[in-house]
């Protein structure tokens, strides 16, 4: 049995050792709060068992504990610049059994350790089980549900780890990978645009209808596209053109849904 109010007490003796009123910590901590909602509600949407539901809820709390470490020794979460957060979250939680705390049985340990290093994966791997497979795509929609909210309403050096993106050029490169492959490349991006490209892309990649239905209601892609002013022409072309596409794909994937 997955007691929720004991992994909530776990978690908030866990973040005591770092600054929670520092801007990286703050936004994490809130960013966690909101997936484990989230998480929760598209697990009641799924309709699944009242276990099923805890256990989402429960590693929509643990996804990002990698990030504590991430930002106290890198002062980033950049992970390209620092570690792997989600195979650093599974290190902190299994190698030394700190996912006891969380939950006393192990029988639910291997789903929990494949969704959290999953959650920030290009793609799911490969072999999972069903329900390995279902957690997952569970955690991986409640957090872009919320990096889309974060991006929007968050400021720049917590979201962009910069001052300034109003001189960035994207490389024709970001913009062919966005629309052909539907994937971008992370080692190529150079700049914040090029990442918030990336961000848009993420559309792609959403695996329940639910989910993209809140990026829809909140105009989430909008928002984002015109929260910066750039003074580049290319640059704004770029953005406005990935973003129209984005809510073209959003729109007809929700009206197959309807049909």
């Amino acid at each position: 049995m997955i007691d929720i109010i004991k992994a909530q007490k776990a978690f908030k003796d866990y973040i005591k050792s770092y600054d929670i009123k520092s801007g990286k910590i703050a936004v994490k901590i809130a960013h966690i709060g909101r997936v484990t909602n989230i998480s929760k509600e598209i697990a009641k949407k799924l309709e699944l068992s009242k276990q099923d539901i805890l256990l989402a809820e429960l590693i929509g709390m643990l996804h990002d504990i990698g990030r504590f470490e991430q930002a106290r020794i890198y002062n980033t979460f950049v992970d390209k610049e620092s570690i792997n957060h989600g195979q650093y979250g599974v290190k902190i939680l299994f190698e030394k059994n700190l996912i006891r705390k969380f939950i006393q049985e192990d029988s639910y340990d291997k789903i929990i350790y494949k969704a959290i290093i999953n959650h920030n994966r290009p793609s799911i791997e490969k072999g999972l089980s069903e329900k390995e497979n279902l957690h997952c795509k569970i955690i991986r929609d409640a957090d872009k549900v919320d990096i889309y909210y974060a991006l929007t309403t968050e400021n720049i050096q917590d979201t962009y780890s910069c001052e300034d993106m109003s001189n960035d050029i994207i490389n024709k490169e970001v913009v062919r990978q966005f629309k052909q492959e539907h994937q971008i490349d992370y080692s190529i991006l150079k700049n914040a645009a090029e990442t918030m490209i990336a961000h848009i892309c993420y559309v792609y990649d959403f695996n329940y209808e639910f989910a993209l239905e809140i990026v829809k209601e909140n105009d989430y892609i909008t928002k984002l596209a015109n929260k910066y002013k750039f003074k580049k022409e290319e640059t704004k072309k770029a953005i406005l053109e990935v973003s129209e596409i984005a809510k073209e794909y959003i729109e007809e994937r929700l009206e197959k849904k309807e049909e």
